[in-house]
């Protein structure tokens, strides 16, 4: 299993701010799962498509799409930070 967050504006359009999954046997990067999640259609698919920019943490530390995700991992999934 790995825990889901969802942040900021990404909690509001999916309706939930985290679960828990049982990591497919396909998705072995952060790439993969956003494209898993994304194939679950609705709002999901709008925003994990891919010319959505999401931003991803794995146990807390900045991730990229080719950043491997394991059982026992915590994602976390949050839009782009503008300053102000």
């Amino acid at each position: 299993m790995i825990r889901l967050l969802y942040f900021a504006s990404l909690r509001d359009r999916l309706q939930t701010e985290g679960e828990s999954l049982a990591l497919p046997e396909n998705v072995g990067n952060i790439g993969a799962l956003k494209a898993y999640l994304a194939g679950r259609g609705g709002s999901w698919e709008e925003v994990f498509a891919d010319d959505e920019l999401v931003l991803a943490a794995v146990n807390q530390e900045m991730a990229q799409d080719d950043t491997p995700v394991k059982d026992g991992d915590e994602v976390g999934f949050f839009p782009p930070v503008t300053g102000g």
